[in-house]
């Protein structure tokens, strides 16, 4: 299984200024492999609705392999290649780990612009276009059916839709997630607040953030990112749970200079300002609100649900202090995640095996990364209501594996599992875009005279201008 801890990473550098290190991490370091072929052997059939024939050699570089430092995670990887390879003895899985993150955004452009990539190679949501652009990734919507992912039928639409271009499948999902409202239970209590119903509407976040500040000693209502990228990030997730959006239906203007957009500044203007709710550090970037919210000196802030694991593996938290809501508003949330592509130029018979992989791997309820008794006994958390892409008798299956083998309290998600919000894509030039609504955020938490309607003017037309270099 892969780690959510893990996938926080992947998710996190997108939302950050990256370091140059990553680009001295092109080099493979590792590998895991079975089998006993280096090459396609060209016996199978080019006919992509053709299954794999099993006497087929097949050799698959594939890349995120748990690094020897996460034992648990590279134990599991290698017993799935074994139970992988007696169905398809002669596909040998050549694993590459790379140090430090998975898959730094420099070091990600400059393998595809050195066409480096592995033969399955992993990648954010949001990285198609760009795969595309330097012509990356096969075509695999002849390979994906219903015989060679039996699941297909149901991962949720949005999931695949993120994947395709002109109509055509470039990618299959191994993770997502969808924002929500992350809470200190432990401070809801002390604050007379219920944290089994946490807020749903800005108003009810302000009044509780009021709440939970009156508690004194350094705490904060709530929390908000402004730099790094970040708080453009939630800038556009806010504006979601309203209902607005960032860019228009035709990826060509900025949609956010309008009630919306002036709601998501002037509610935290006036929480930081007024209320006197947001503590007076700002500026924060990943990691900062984490670490606030784990020491208990923050109640609430927006999050996706494995920074929940994060806090429990890194920062020294316990489950039962976290609960988790859906985003305020909730008429619209910001869902990302990650998936595998297959490099282009694949032979079918390497397509093939690729599609067989990752639907044993990540695609199967009761198997893989979805084993929850095996990765219980491994002592990883089973519990978090991520991956979340399965719907009718996928999601049925896997919900019963999953709270019976939880690790944790699944009972402080239910709120934010029995009140799903539908989810948007980041919108194009994400990054670009996010620097620029970094501005307006930090502007409203370090300026009480901020013009907020400047502020949107601003970002509008420099949002604009990046829109128009597509």
């Amino acid at each position: 299984m892969r780690s959510a801890g893990f996938r926080r990473t992947r998710r996190a550098s997108a939302a950050a200024v990256v370091t140059a290190l990553a680009l001295t991490a092109l080099a493979s370091c590792g590998t895991s492999s079975s089998g006993d072929g280096n090459d396609d052997s060209g016996s199978g059939s080019s006919d992509p609705s053709a299954p794999l024939d099993p006497k087929t050699k097949v050799t698959l570089t594939i890349d995120c392999m748990p690094p020897a430092a996460k034992a648990a995670e590279l134990r599991e990887w290698n017993e799935d290649v074994r139970t992988f390879n007696k169905k398809y003895p002669n596909v040998r899985i050549d694993g590459k780990s790379t140090p430090g993150q998975c898959l730094e955004p420099p070091r990600f452009t400059a393998m595809l612009k050195g066409k480096s990539q592995p033969d399955v190679f992993y990648a954010y949501f949001t990285d198609l276009q760009q795969v595309l652009d330097n012509d990356g990734a096969a075509d695999i919507s002849a390979y994906v059916t219903g015989t060679s992912v039996p699941a297909l039928k149901d991962i949720q639409p949005q999931v695949l839709d993120v994947a395709r271009k002109d109509g055509k499948l470039y990618a299959l999902p191994t993770s997502n997630y969808t924002m929500g409202l992350m809470i200190n239970r432990k401070l809801f209590t002390q604050a007379g607040l219920d944290p089994d119903s946490p807020p749903a509407s800005w108003d009810e976040v302000r009044a509780a953030s009021r709440k939970i500040a009156a508690l004194g000693k350094g705490v904060a209502g709530f929390g908000e990112y402004s730099a790094g990228n970040n708080g453009g990030w939630h800038f556009t997730a806010t504006q979601y749970g309203l209902g607005g959006d960032v860019v228009d239906a035709s990826g060509k203007k900025a949609a956010f200079n309008d009630d919306k957009g002036r709601q998501v500044l002037r509610q935290l203007h006036d929480m930081r300002w007024k209320d006197d709710s947001m503590g007076q550090t700002q500026l924060l970037k990943w990691g900062d609100l984490q670490k606030q919210i784990a020491t208990d000196k923050l109640g609430m802030f927006l999050a996706a649900p494995d920074d929940i694991a994060y806090m429990v593996q890194q920062l020294g938290a316990e489950y039962e202090n976290f609960g988790l809501g859906p985003i305020p508003g909730a008429q619209g949330t910001l869902f990302g995640g990650n998936n595998y592509m297959i490099k282009k130029g694949s032979s079918p018979d390497k397509i093939k095996a690729a599609v067989a992989w990752l639907n044993f791997k990540n695609l199967s309820p009761g198997k893989g990364q979805f084993e929850w008794a095996r990765t219980k006994a491994d002592k990883l958390p089973v519990g978090l209501p991520q991956p979340n892409f399965f719907t009718g008798e996928s999601k049925a299956k896997d919900d019963v594996e999953r709270a019976a083998n939880a690790t944790m309290p699944v009972e402080n998600f239910k709120a934010f599992m029995d009140n799903p919000v539908q989810g948007k894509a980041e919108p194009p030039k994400a990054q670009e875009i996010y620097k620029i609504l970094d501005n307006a955020m930090s502007a409203v938490l370090t300026n009480k005279e901020a013009d907020i309607d400047t502020l949107l003017d601003t970002a509008e037309q420099q949002v604009n201008q990046v829109l128009a270099n597509q």
